[in-house]
């Protein structure tokens, strides 16, 4: 029960081949990156969600890079990058950082896919003019606060977890019972294979990336974004899976009522891991609203 070490807990990383380290926004972050054998492509910028890493697009990469650069770094304090002080753990903390390593690596996407708490900082990213795609996917997006009641009490509670040096390791050591993980998963409404429930077990093994994912929803406030998500210009596609149990597709309705250009294409049989179980279905959807995105005049993306 440790801290991830690269060259121990990434040797059988997904697409570890892709995989880079680079400093940017005084962390240093891993990034993965696929293209097209030509290497001349539009990027797409791929945002995991809270306690995930780019391992959460093992599946989906490879597909997108027939298409696209491919971006998928690890969140600051999640897998492998760097955790930056506690405050940076927010939305507009990571929005902010995630925007300082797209400068660092010269990267503009044209297309921006976040699943969960992803979607909502790709969201703020774009209100913040830290990058200006055509389209932003949103998977499961988890963009309004948590309901009811619990909304009062879920940062409070966070926090005080925060505070406790040893709710993390709690946490990671919970996960080495037997069945533990495979619960977890089954508790988002999703059923992904083995690999992907080894790679989450580690994840949640390390108490340093269990404490950073404490400490980013002890910090979250989703209200200034929802409050700002009238203004947003990117054309939104918000993607609902029926069995997810963790985001309720009737979210997906009631952020269509602050943002009433949004589309919604709601997804039978899956759950909140939708991209990990149907990678293929989720690849189709990404291109085809990225081809009806592109603007005139743009490196249009030509899906064959």
């Amino acid at each position: 029960m440790s801290d991830l070490v690269w060259s121990r807990d990434g040797s059988d990383w997904p697409h570890r081949e892709a995989s880079q380290f680079v400093a940017a926004a005084g962390i240093r972050w891993h990034v993965q990156r696929m293209a097209p054998p030509s290497g001349d492509a539009p990027a797409i910028l791929l945002v995991h969600g809270t306690g995930a890493a780019s391992h959460s697009w093992r599946g989906l990469m490879p597909i997108l890079a027939r298409h696209f650069t491919v971006i998928a770094p690890d969140l600051p304090g999640h897998g492998f990058t760097q955790s930056p002080l506690s405050h940076r753990l927010s939305l507009p903390g990571m929005a902010a950082d995630l925007g300082g390593l797209l400068r660092g690596l010269g990267v503009a996407p044209q297309v921006v896919v976040g699943h969960s708490a992803g979607a909502a900082i790709l969201a703020r990213m774009c209100l913040d003019g830290a990058i200006a795609p055509d389209l932003l996917v949103s998977l499961n997006g988890a963009f309004l606060p948590y309901g009811g009641h619990a909304a009062h009490l879920f940062s409070p509670l966070a926090k005080l977890l925060v505070l406790n040096p040893f709710v993390p390791r709690i946490f990671a050591w919970q996960a080495m019972v037997p069945g533990s993980v495979e619960r977890l998963i089954a508790n988002t409404g999703s059923q992904i294979e083995p690999t992907g429930i080894a790679l989450y077990g580690k994840l949640i093994r390390s108490p340093a990336h269990v404490g950073a994912a404490l400490r980013m929803m002890a910090n979250w406030q989703l209200e200034p974004l929802l409050q700002a998500m009238p203004q947003l210009a990117t054309r939104l596609l918000l993607v609902t899976a029926d069995r997810d149990r963790a985001i309720a597709p009737a979210e997906a309705l009631r952020l269509k009522q602050i943002q009433p250009a949004a589309l919604i294409e709601n997804l039978t049989g899956l759950g909140h891991l939708a991209h990990e179980e149907r990678p293929q279905l989720i690849a189709d959807l990404v291109l085809r609203y990225a081809a009806q995105a592109a603007q005139p005049g743009d490196n249009a993306l030509t899906v064959s």
